[in-house]
């Protein structure tokens, strides 16, 4: 892998974690009242699906269970169609999908630091492997 899918899939993994970290304590009606965190998690959506634009084919291709299109549409109607956006499709997916990205995040670290992970000293943090 190269070092620029290596630094995408790093910032992949630090997109997902800020979504976990600001919808935690979040129910969908709360999160429908704050504008702040509707608009963050919007946002970090859109950098998800950028930074997914970013791969390289071969990355993509080899790891092709990852719904990498997928991704990168939300990125498009969340960012062009934001004032008709449905903000509880945007929960939904940072609620449901993003737990599947959160357990994806240490393999995207592992995928691009595969020398981090061994046996005795596996971390899932971001603030380690920096």
């Amino acid at each position: 892998m190269n070092e620029r899918d290596r630094s995408v899939l790093i910032n992949i993994g630090e997109e997902c974690a800020v979504i976990a970290e600001l919808i935690t304590g979040f129910a969908l009606e709360s999160f429908l009242r704050d504008e702040r965190t509707k608009r963050a998690v919007a946002m970090s959506l859109i950098n998800v699906g950028e930074l997914t634009k970013l791969l390289s084919f071969e990355t993509r291709s080899k790891h092709n269970h990852i719904p990498w299109k997928d991704i990168a549409g939300l990125r498009d109607v969340t960012a062009h169609g934001y004032k008709t956006l449905r903000m509880d499709d945007i929960w939904d997916t940072a609620k449901n999908e993003m737990p599947y990205r959160q357990l994806a995040h240490p393999y995207l670290l592992f995928l691009a630091r595969p020398i981090y992970f061994t046996q005795s000293n596996l971390r899932v943090g971001l603030q380690s492997a920096a």
